[in-house]
Order: structure tokens, then C-alpha cells, then sequence
């Protein structure tokens, strides 16, 4: 007996909460040919929210390259993508946002959203290696960005922590545009054999589904609709959830013991729309149908009624399913580690989503219309205010009285001052494979009893995509290719996460449609496709978008961890040198936008030029020719200069540096394609010979040495600076101002 659909149809309310339309209700109508009832309304408002159903994003995200002979699973395939590093092994990676919860309850949303990627990873089979971040802060003078920004960071570094496995990497960035709606999407990287990948396919009529973790609980409920609405900070403080790191260390280790029985044959973990979306995913992907037993399902709070059970996104949750007659057998695994299951379904041959509630029937919906959500296109219409933002008259940028003081500022700034106060929170080591921890281009972890090495970065310049849309998605790419190879490693493949305002605004869909374009062009030129990724839309708060901003998680492998290379100047007396064809500008630069209050230009990018660059840099490390690398970025030229000091405690001669034209543009204006690396006088040669075979231009502009750092027009002890830079981020985190 199915339970009766109302006999009215819904409110513009109740369709509200579950963020449908009125028209995609009466899709629902159609496909079903007759009302949902109550419980079917929430499963079909989850499955098709922006947040599982990708309605804005699906028809753009085909343009990403996805294929290649290192490719094992790609994106949508399974819970992350898998790539194959050599030796029978696979590495399996992903990036999520957690960004409106963190905008609701920072620690929490951002611990949670940790918890949920790590997930992603070892229902693969893969043991967790690796976690990174990549954040997005309001500014930090005000005491709600200040408590938000803390809130997140110490949400990640707790979980993490917590779970034993090392963040090494990550960025971050703070700008007016994100005051109500903060970014936190964390990436997870896991390791396996290629026999050990595991599917979240639910297959084989019979097969028992098993449900082990934490109880569930009422938290939650509506995270993914609420996740796919304008402004959710408003009005949905009930939809967090509470993270428990313990309870999922516990899971992590009986999830790889279980899979080791042979008796699992699919494992799914319970995210957005909880044991909704769990699944009919695993029944998507395994071209099955699953009843569901709700009243069997262990609970924490008393009378919650089927449609709480079936939303509920309670975390520490995974969806086991056993081969048929072995159920005890993979729970008596979970019951040594202290965890508690119970089997409430099984895999049917039915097509449907059957949730049985007492005997009765609380909903039957078929799994092809929930896992196909209606898609929307609109008209890409460049809007006005780039024709506002792209003309930058110099004339009307004061050049600095003090170019020293103008410096010191600079690495004072949030964008550029050290990243220790949060990195310093975060286990980087737990594990002991960490080669190069945070702090430098990219992170890079030993594969023990092997010689490769993994490079690991996150990138993503929000103020350039902003500026150029395109150019910003290719950047993003470019960039967290750039600074892997700037560690001597391969980009192999990469992860994403675009995370955008309303979809349904003509400027936040230009941005999205052009950012993925340009993501998909650079992907393409450097040879790193997408093997997975995430999209969160409707980031706005007060009526306005977030800057577009697309982040790239990049994978890379050295074949041989001894041919590495850091970003330290490592011996007085070595030479330095710019290699890249990039001309720096003004146009979207960091010193333009906290000097001046700009944010103007427009910046452009070169893939052609980009690839022939990293191949030289990988080349010469490879060669063993280079003593450091280094990606020139936020800050231009004498931040890159000045990190590579910090980093190896020597100071740099450079009174000199070449080109025409504002000292201001030549040592802080920024560009795409250019890389700071250091050398013996011995390799000199060496290294200009490859650069013009490669037909990379390269430029020496001085050498490592002394106690002061002399660039250009720039004269400052060593020490000053580096004190400068080393406090910037801490005090404004503190609320204290920067002192210069």
C-alpha cells in the first residue's frame, strides 16, 4: 500500500523548501502521472537541487576533457576519479565546497566538509594520503569575516587532524566579494592498487543493503536545497551538520577491512540528501532498483518520520552492499571496530526508489527520473560591467613616493603575507611522507617503497575571472599545472570546483559558461584532464554574487622523488633568472587592488607559451641544472623574489632588474607564464641553452646573497621584510593591523 498524495497540490512554500519550481513540480506531475506524495516530494526537490542534479552545469561540463591513457575512472563515473601513477598504482582524488554551511556555522561546515571528501575517497577502496583546502574569505578588518575565517580554519585543521591524515596544501584569498558567503572547498587524495578500486554501484538482485556508522539524526535535513537558493545564510541554520572525526576514523578502517572479505561489492558514502542520494546513485550506476526499510534504519532522535530519515545528511554514514547471504559476515567487520549497522534494504530489479516505512509504502519513484534532473541552457550575454572594468589608465595610478614602503606594504597585504597561521594548525607531517610540506609551490608526498613522488596544489584566481572570465578559468589550470612543475612533477590530472553566484543571472552564467571554457582549453594544451570535480552555484549573500571563482586541484608524479626541486634560494652566489614570456602588468594585480582599491584591466594568457615553459622547467630540474623554482603570482616579481629568500634565509642582489617602462608594473604587476628559478654560475649555459632551444625566453636579473633584499629601487634588510610577511595574515586574523 502506497501512501496518499495530497489531494492539493503544494504551496510556493512547501515548493520553496524543497527548491522546485512550480513548473518542475508539474514535470514530476507528468513523469509520474500523479502527485507525489510527501516523502516523494523531498527525495525529488534533493535529487533534482542544483547541489545533486548539476541542472545548470550538466550541459557545460562535457566540454572538459575527461579522457587519457592515465585515466581509470573519470568524472561522474564513481565518488572521485582515479588515475594511474605507475608501478599498479592509482592515485583517486576530488574536490567539494561545503560553502554554505561554513557561511552558517564556520567550524563545523567546514569540519564536515572535510569529512564528506575524505568519504569520496576510501569508499574507492583508496586509504586517504592527503587532504588540501582552498579558501575564500570576506575581509578580515570585519569581525564576522575575522570569526567566519577562524571559525573554517580551525574546523579543517580539528577534522583532519583528528583523522590522521595531513593537510598539506591549500590557498587562500580574501576580498569584499565573499563578506557573506565564504568559499571552503577541500580536495583529498587517496592511494591504492588498481585491483583494489571499488564501485558505489548497487548491482545484483538480492544483494543486501547495510547501513553502518553514526545514528541518524534530524541535522541536515534540506542541506542540498538549501545549498541551491539565493542567499542561504538567511534562513537555514537548522541544515548543518555536526561532524564527528572519530566515529569516521573508526569508519575509514572497517570500510578497507570489510572490502578486504570479498563480500562487498559496492560502497557508497551518505553526503547531500543523506541515505536519498546514497541510494539511488548506487542504483544508477548499477542499473537496479532499491527498497528501503526505514524503520530499520538506527536513529538518535525519537519520532522522526520517514521523509526525516530518507534527507537527513547525519554525518559518519556509509551505504554498504553485500553480496547476497554475507551480510553478517561484513558485519561482524564493523562490529569489532566498535561500529554499529543494521541491513535495511536490498537491490531489487524494479527500476525504483521503494521506501518502506511499517509495511506500508512511504515512496516509489523510478531511479532514471531522479538521476536525470531537468536541465537549463540561457543566453550567453557579456554583461555591462566589463566594459567598466577593463579599461586601466595608468596615468591615473600614482606612482609610490616610497618604493620600499610600497614593498613592505604589499607582503603585508592578506593575498600575499605568509599562510603559516594556518598551515601551522594543520598536521602537514601525521604519516611521514611529506617531502615538501605547505608553504611552497606544491606539496610533495613519497610513495613509500617506490621512488615516485606525488605533487599536490590548489589554485584559483577569482580577481582575474572576474576581469576575463576565460582567461581566469585557464589560469586557474595553468597556474596549479605551473606550480607542480615547479617541483620537477608531471601534471597528470586535475579536479575542479566552480563555485559561482546564481546561474540564473546573465553575469554569473557568462562567467560560468566562459571559466569552463577556458578551463577546458588549458586542460586540453597542458595534458591534464578532469578526472572529477564539484560545482556550487547561487553563492551570494545580500543580493550579490561572489567573484566567479574557479579552483583547480592538480595532481602531478615524479618519477624520481631525488630529482626534486623547492622554492629556496639555496646558495649565496647562484644566479637568478625569470623564465616565461609573460609581460607583467598592472591589469588584476594584487598591488592594484590593496594599493589603489582597483580592480581593472585585462589579463590574458598564452597556453602555447605556458606549456613550453613548464616542459623546460621540468626538464632542467630533471637535469638536475636548477637550485630552486619558483611560480611568479600574487605580488609579481618581487614577492616571488622575496618568498624564495624567506625560504632559504638569503637575500637577493638585484639593483638592476631590466625593462622599461613604472618600476610599480615591472617588480608588482603580474601575468600569466612566468617562473623566478635559481641556478650555480657553473649551470649558466646550460640552463640559457635549453631556454632557447625550448624558445622560452629567459632573463637573469640577479643573484642569491647578503643580508638585504636590493630590487630595483627597493633596498630592506632581509629580516624587516621577512618579519612583515610573516605577520600580515596572523594580525588580521588577530583583528590587529598589519605594522609595516
Amino acid at each position: 500500500m502506497t501512501a496518499e498524495a495530497p489531494s492539493q497540490p503544494p504551496s510556493g512554500a512547501v515548493l520553496a523548501e524543497v527548491a522546485l519550481t512550480r513548473a518542475e513540480y508539474d514535470l514530476a506531475f507528468d513523469l509520474l502521472d500523479r502527485a507525489p506524495t510527501d516523502v516523494e516530494l523531498g527525495i525529488i526537490g534533493g535529487m533534482w537541487s542544483e547541489h545533486c542534479g548539476y541542472k545548470h552545469s550538466r550541459p557545460l561540463l562535457p566540454l572538459l576533457p575527461s579522457e587519457g591513457p592515465q585515466v581509470l575512472i573519470g568524472p561522474g563515473e564513481e565518488n572521485a576519479g582515479a588515475v594511474d601513477i605507475g608501478r599498479g598504482l592509482a592515485i583517486v582524488m576530488k574536490i567539494e565546497s561545503h560553502n554554505h554551511p561554513s557561511a552558517v556555522e564556520p567550524f563545523q561546515g567546514a569540519a564536515t566538509g572535510v569529512g564528506g571528501i575524505l568519504r569520496d575517497i576510501f569508499t574507492m577502496g583508496a586509504r586517504p594520503i592527503a587532504i588540501l583546502d582552498s579558501l575564500r574569505f570576506g575581509p578580515l578588518t570585519d569581525r564576522r569575516g575575522r570569526y567566519l575565517a577562524n571559525g573554517i580554519i580551525g574546523g579543517i585543521a580539528w577534522y583532519g587532524n583528528c583523522m590522521g591524515v595531513p593537510t598539506v596544501g591549500g590557498e587562500v584569498a580574501v576580498a569584499e566579494s565573499y563578506r557573506g558567503n565564504p568559499l571552503v572547498n577541500a580536495m583529498c587524495v587517496g592511494l591504492l592498487e588498481h585491483d583494489q578500486l571499488t564501485s558505489a554501484a548497487a548491482a545484483g538482485t538480492g544483494n543486501e543493503l547495510i547501513l553502518v556508522g553514526a545514528d541518524t539524526g534530524r541535522d541536515g535535513i534540506h542541506g542540498a536545497t538549501f545549498a541551491s537558493v539565493d542567499d542561504p545564510e538567511a534562513s537555514h541554520r537548522g541544515v548543518v551538520q555536526v561532524g564527528n572525526p572519530f566515529m569516521e576514523k573508526l569508519l575509514l578502517e572497517a570500510c578497507l577491512e570489510a572490502l578486504r572479505t570479498g563480500a562487498v561489492v559496492g560502497l557508497q558514502d551518505l553526503g547531500a540528501t543523506g541515505l536519498t542520494s546514497a541510494a539511488v546513485e548506487s542504483a544508477g550506476r548499477g542499473g537496479s532498483g532499491v527498497e528501503l526499510h526505514v524503520d530499520r534504519v538506527a536513529r538518535r532522535a525519537s519520532g522522526m518520520t520517514p521523509y526525516e530519515v530518507m534527507l537527513s545528511e547525519s554525518q559518519e554514514r556509509m551505504l554498504v552492499v553485500a553480496e547476497r547471504g554475507r551480510a553478517a559476515e561484513v558485519q561482524a567487520v564493523f562490529a569489532t571496530w566498535g561500529l554499529h549497522s543494521d541491513v535495511i534494504g536490498s537491490v531489487t530489479d524494479s527500476g525504483a526508489l521503494d521506501v518502506i516505512d511499517r509495511g506500508a509504502r512511504a515512496a516509489s519513484l523510478p531511479i532514471g527520473m531522479l538521476t536525470d534532473a531537468p536541465t537549463y541552457t540561457y543566453e550567453v550575454r557579456r554583461p555591462a560591467y566589463l566594459d567598466e572594468v577593463e579599461p586601466l589608465d595608468l596615468a591615473e595610478i600614482p606612482m609610490p613616493r616610497d618604493p620600499t614602503d610600497a614593498f613592505l606594504r604589499l607582503l603585508a597585504a592578506p593575498n600575499v603575507a605568509s599562510r603559516a597561521p594556518i598551515y601551522q594548525q594543520y598536521d602537514h607531517m601525521v604519516g611521514a611522507n611529506t617531502v615538501l610540506a605547505p608553504g611552497g609551490d606544491a606539496a610533495l608526498l613519497r610513495i613509500k617503497g617506490t621512488p615516485l613522488g606525488v605533487a599536490l596544489a590548489t589554485d584559483g584566481n577569482s580577481r582575474t575571472t572576474y576581469l576575463h572570465p576565460y582567461v581566469g578559468g585557464a589560469a586557474a589550470v595553468a597556474e596549479a599545472a605551473r606550480n607542480v612543475s615547479c617541483t620537477g612533477a608531471r601534471p597528470l590530472a586535475l579536479t575542479n570546483c566552480l563555485n559561482f553566484g546564481s546561474p540564473e543571472q546573465p553575469a554569473a552564467y557568462y562567467q560560468l559558461v566562459h571559466a569552463v571554457r577556458g578551463m577546458a582549453a588549458a586542460s586540453a594544451a597542458l595534458g591534464a584532464p578532469v578526472v572529477s570535480g564539484n560545482v556550487s552555484l547561487y553563492n551570494e549573500s545580500g543580493g550579490e554574487a561572489i567573484w566567479p571563482t574557479p579552483v583547480v586541484g592538480m595532481l602531478g608524479v615524479l618519477d624520481d622523488l631525488e630529482r626534486r626541486c623547492g622554492m629556496a634560494f639555496g646558495a649565496d652566489g647562484d644566479e637568478i633568472a625569470v623564465l616565461g614570456a609573460g609581460r607583467p602588468l598592472l591589469d588584476g594585480s594584487e598591488y592594484l587592488a590593496s594599493a589603489f582599491g582597483r580592480v581593472a584591466g585585462r589579463p590574458a594568457l598564452d597556453l602555447v607559451a605556458e606549456a613550453a615553459l613548464q616542459r623546460l622547467v621540468r626538464e632542467l630540474i630533471a637535469a638536475r641544472l636548477l637550485s630552486s623554482a619558483h611560480d611568479c603570482a600574487d605580488g609579481g616579481l618581487a614577492v616571488a623574489l622575496a618568498e624564495s629568500a624567506f625560504a632559504g634565509g638569503r637575500g637577493v642582489q638585484a639593483p638592476d632588474l631590466p625593462g622599461g617602462g613604472r618600476w610599480d608594473a615591472r617588480l608588482f604587476g603580474e601575468c600569466q607564464t612566468r617562473v623566478v628559478v635559481s641556478f650555480a654560475p657553473s649551470a649558466g649555459a646550460a640552463v640559457a641553452a635549453a631556454a632557447a632551444q625550448a624558445a622560452v625566453p629567459m632573463r637573469v636579473v640577479g643573484a642569491v646573497g647578503g643580508p638585504r633584499l636590493r630590487l630595483g629601487p627597493i633596498d630592506v634588510d632581509l629580516a624587516q621584510a621577512e618579519h612583515v610577511w610573516a605577520g600580515g595574515l596572523a594580525q588580521a586574523l588577530a583583528g590587529r593591523g598589519a605594522s609595516v
